[in-house]
């Protein structure tokens, strides 16, 4: 398993351990040894999927202080672009986003530190991703800044945004507990 440094700090593109044959694939998403060796969580509280169809637009979510949870993703099926977003005031990297595109066929994840801002953009149909944290939900510390609001530029004519989504706080707008 390796991790690669994105520009925001704190974030990290997953590489497991990844094999493929005649038969299909086979991927170790999470080693606990290994994820300790590299600092990184090792004790999940919850781990839950989704499942989008292309052009889907889901984020950009996170959970506010004192429930706020570092994040681990994958695609497990089809491809998403996967969007990240620095939410922490005394981050170097406060206020810039990244965009990685995350493909079951490869393998690749995602792991999100506390006070960052997550979601994603479907390209494919029949997207499954997959999500473990370290906290536990809980609605009223559930949040969110409009997926529009932050100078990425999506490139999809009509994404399929849901209200709730749309509701969120501009970024410019957001007042950060992080």
């Amino acid at each position: 398993m390796e991790l690669i440094p994105t520009t925001l700090a704190g974030c990290y593109q997953v590489s497991p351990f990844f094999a493929q044959d005649e038969r299909g694939t086979f991927v170790k998403t999470f080693h606990a040894e290994r994820f300790s060796a590299l600092g990184l969580p090792t004790e999940w509280r919850e781990e839950y999927y989704s499942s989008s169809r292309k052009g889907v637009i889901r984020g950009m979510h996170f959970q506010t202080p004192p429930h706020d949870h570092e994040k681990l993703v994958y695609c497990i099926q089809g491809r998403v672009l996967d969007v990240v977003v620095d939410l922490r005031r005394g981050s170097p990297t406060h206020g810039q986003h990244i965009a990685v595109e995350l493909d079951a066929s490869q393998g690749r994840g995602l792991m999100i530190p506390k006070g960052m801002a997550h979601g994603f953009l479907a390209l494919t149909e029949n997207v499954l991703m997959t999500y473990k944290v370290t906290s536990v939900y809980v609605p009223e510390n559930d949040s969110g800044i409009r997926w529009d609001s932050f100078g990425f530029e999506w490139d999809v004519d009509q994404p399929i945004v849901s209200g709730r989504d749309r509701a969120h706080p501009t970024f410019a707008d957001f007042v950060t507990p992080f």
